[in-house]
């Protein structure tokens, strides 16, 4: 009868890189799959830039998923680089590979993909996302088919992320594959990112959410003063651009812009910890801060 015990003893635990080209949905299977908001989303291509660890433990079974920035074929700046180095580096470090597409729109940024996976020795799965906006679910049979000729797929999986269609088989995939191993963090803990970073990727967000298109991608947020009392947190950040004119978007008429994005985030920052929060926000230009690598580290884009 004691069996069962020393078999249900036996721990797992493994790292899950989540690659694909930006904005096939990886940040939000990482939300659904945590059932929490731990990466910043947005329509906007790129909008995830660093490396961020989402822990998951049921059990017996502690599962890192590494959410990654989009791979992509944008050339010259310096951030382009370490964005395409971080979600890169991490191949051949892992146990499991999530690449994810969206369905019926395979690019060549996919099968630019597809041959720097050539090079992998751990389980590649497949994740087809936005199957919910497949029409015709007939076309999901022929769909896998087309794809599987693309790579030896361990699995092919079609889920929405959006809704969570799927991602709990996913999962059920993933659980087998991972080593035996001792958990490496301690169960309750959800990422490896501090307080204080999440707050930066907040406003990060809603700065991309207000302003769409108009927002530049040489804007990044970096935080200045991070004081936590008993009732209320402090909070201030300065947004970076590269021009006058950048900074009078963000700030927007008699400050309107700022103060919505400010109100936005510092809303979603005191839901995150749980208190009050009093956020301060400038807006500063730094020109050609995103193609420095010294300015670069400076800011939070380190190795």
């Amino acid at each position: 009868m004691t069996e069962p015990v020393l078999m249900n003893q036996v721990k797992h635990c493994g790292y899950i890189a989540i690659v694909g080209r930006p904005n096939v949905g990886k940040s939000t299977l990482l939300n659904y799959i945590l059932g929490m908001k731990l990466s910043i989303t947005s329509r906007k291509p790129q909008t995830t830039r660093h490396q961020i660890l989402g822990l998951k433990t049921t059990g017996n079974v502690q599962a890192i998923y590494v959410d990654t920035p989009g791979i992509h074929q944008r050339r010259g700046t310096a951030i382009n680089k370490y964005m395409n180095r971080a979600a890169t580096s991490v191949l051949n470090d892992v146990d499991v590979i999530l690449f994810v597409v969206q369905a019926k729109k395979w690019t060549d940024e996919d099968q630019a993909i597809v041959e720097k996976l050539e090079s992998v020795n751990c389980p590649v799965l497949l994740v087809v996302n936005k199957m919910d906006m497949l029409e015709d679910k007939k076309q999901l049979l022929p769909l896998i088919q087309e794809l599987s000729k693309h790579y030896d797929f361990t699995e092919i999986i079609p889920v929405s992320a959006l809704n969570g269609d799927n991602v709990d088989i996913l999962e059920q995939k993933i659980e087998p594959l991972l080593p035996e191993n001792e958990h490496f963090y301690p169960d309750d803990q959800v990422t490896d990112r501090s307080t204080r970073f999440l707050a930066a990727e907040i406003i990060r967000e809603k700065l991309i959410r207000e302003l769409g298109q108009e927002l530049p991608y040489t804007s990044t947020v970096d935080i200045d003063k991070f004081v936590e009392e008993k009732d209320i947190v402090h909070i201030h950040a300065t947004i970076y651009v590269e021009s006058a004119g950048q900074k009078a978007i963000i700030i927007g008429k008699k400050g309107a812009r700022l103060k919505s994005i400010g109100t936005k985030a510092r809303e979603d920052i005191s839901k995150m910890i749980d208190n009050k929060v009093y956020l301060n926000l400038w807006v500063k230009v730094r020109e050609g801060w995103s193609n420095d690598e010294r300015a670069l580290r400076g800011l939070g884009y380190g190795e």
